[in-house]
């Protein structure tokens, strides 16, 4: 068997990936410093962004989280009396923060929300347009890319 050319990694795409992982480094710390799992800071922030009352496949969607591991946390942070779940449409359900969980998001994601708001302020809102707009054709770039490599690993 043919062992293929090794690739190249230009200094662009390194420099990219720290910054990921970077940003991941940065949102684990936030998650430690206010005492939470990243999951359980995740499924709040995500409640803060979608409302009282979203699903949990929405907050899957948000997060980029596998459902498994908001499942988890979830039931947890239900256990805590965090949240509440009621039925919604068919199967799903309905998340809802009690008292101690709109406690909790106030006191360990509003500040965050408002320490991103503050960073966010160093760029003009031309620079975001672009960088939303190049990080969007990035990732779509990036999935097609993955996607032929899934479906040249199934021949």
């Amino acid at each position: 068997m043919k062992t293929p050319a090794k690739p190249h990694m230009s200094d662009v795409q390194i420099e990219y990936n720290h910054l990921y992982k970077e940003f991941d480094d940065i949102y684990h710390d936030a998650a430690l410093n206010a005492s939470l799992s990243d999951s359980a800071f995740d499924i709040l922030y995500g409640i803060f962004e979608l409302g009282d009352g979203c699903l949990q496949r929405d907050i899957c969607r948000t997060s980029c989280i596998p459902k498994q591991t908001i499942n988890s946390a979830i039931r947890k942070m239900e256990a805590n009396g965090w949240i509440e779940l009621k039925p919604g449409k068919g199967r799903s359900m309905q998340i809802f923060l009690t008292d101690t969980g709109r406690q909790i998001q106030q006191e360990k994601i509003y500040p965050v929300i408002q320490a991103e708001n503050n960073a966010l302020s160093v760029l003009s809102p031309e620079e975001w347009d672009q960088l939303i707009l190049f990080h969007q054709k990035y990732a779509a770039a990036l999935r097609s890319e993955f996607m032929k490599l899934h479906r040249k690993e199934l021949q």
